[in-house]
């Protein structure tokens, strides 16, 4: 490769919205795309936890010759950014930040809901983001436990939880619903669907936006090549890659 790959990594196919994204902005581009599937959920995790892993899987995108690291996870996003860029100043991250911000622009009646892991709700950049951007809004939070777990799974209680959560937010007032973990944007359409007249809010394409800027070269080379990882089984997540993004490719197996 030519030029410096954008490095992307989260704990399972999350983080596959980011990159699905990122191609449709940046299709020149190469970019090394790190699953850790092995270590787990990282939304299930301590803050602590999930700091000292992605610190780990940094070092790897790092030493493979990203200048450029995407933190393709909001659970990662609010354990460690902070974290990484204070330990690797030379490198440009771009993590998940809650769409707080548009979120309060969009609502009629200044209830907002958002959906996430508890992981994500702990760390201070969500609390942060609200005071910023909806400090005279109701920001309605729901911790949604084992639903990136399904959608990682596959499994058909995702709708049911889908359900469950979505109707809360919205049975509570919120007129639009923040997608704040980005395995939910991968099954959004089913989200927007149990939101009924509630507004869905996907940062993905936001984030994609901001990889373009923040890249020393927005063009890349004329065909760029994806090389994906993963810390557990290779055959599983090749069949994820097919089945969610279309993508035939053998992914490498990493111990980490």
């Amino acid at each position: 490769m030519t030029e410096a790959p954008i490095g992307m990594f989260d704990s399972g196919v999350g983080g596959l919205s980011i990159y699905r994204e990122t191609r449709q902005v940046l299709p020149g581009h190469d970019v090394i795309y790190v699953a850790d599937q092995g270590y787990g959920m990282y939304g299930e995790r301590s803050l602590a936890e999930v700091s000292k892993r992605s610190e780990t899987v940094t070092r790897f995108l790092i030493d493979h010759g990203a200048t450029t690291i995407v933190v393709a996870c909001n659970s990662a996003s609010a354990a460690a950014l902070h974290h990484l860029r204070t330990q690797f100043p030379e490198v440009t991250f771009v993590g998940m930040e809650p769409a707080i911000k548009l979120a309060a622009g969009l609502s009629r009646n200044g209830k907002i809901g958002v959906l996430a892991t508890d992981a994500t709700f702990q760390g201070e950049l969500f609390a942060s983001v609200v005071d910023r951007h909806a400090a005279d809004h109701e920001v309605i939070t729901k911790p949604c436990p084992g639903l990136a777990a399904a959608i990682e799974a596959g499994d058909p209680a995702t709708d049911n939880l889908i359900e469950r959560y979505v109707g809360d937010v919205v049975g509570r007032g919120a007129d639009v619903v923040v997608l704040a973990c980005t395995h939910y944007s991968l099954v959004k359409d089913r989200i927007a669907a149990a939101a009924g007249t509630a507004t869905v809010v996907d940062p993905a394409p936001a984030v994609a936006r901001q990889v373009m800027r923040v890249v020393d070269s927005p063009h890349g080379s004329s065909q760029g090549s994806a090389a994906f990882h993963t810390t557990a089984d290779p055959y599983r997540f090749s069949g994820q890659l097919r089945q969610l993004l279309g993508v035939v490719a053998t992914p490498g197996s990493v111990e980490l």
